[in-house]
C-alpha cells in the first residue's frame, strides 16, 4: 500500500497529516479489505473533513470499488 499527497494538499505538515489520516482509515478497515496492492492519493479537501465523515467516504469508496471481502 502507498499513501501519496501532492503539493496541492499543502505544505509538508499538511501533506503528512493527510497521509496519516489515510493510513489510519486503512488500518481501521485492514481486516475487511481484500489483499492486494493499493495506492491512496490525498486530495486537498481531506484536511477540512472530520474523521467520521472521512471514514464514511472511505467505506463508500471501497464498496463502490468492490474491495471489501
Amino acid at each position: 500500500m502507498g499513501f501519496v499527497a501532492g503539493k496541492k494538499v499543502g505544505k509538508a505538515v499538511q501533506r503528512n497529516r493527510a497521509k496519516r489520516l489515510m493510513r489510519a482509515l486503512f488500518i481501521k478497515n485492514a481486516d475487511l479489505i481484500k489483499s492486494g496492492n493499493y495506492i491512496f492519493v490525498a486530495k486537498s479537501d481531506i484536511l477540512s473533513e472530520s474523521f467520521l465523515n472521512l471514514s464514511n467516504i472511505f467505506d463508500n469508496t471501497l464498496k463502490r470499488a468492490s474491495l471489501f471481502k
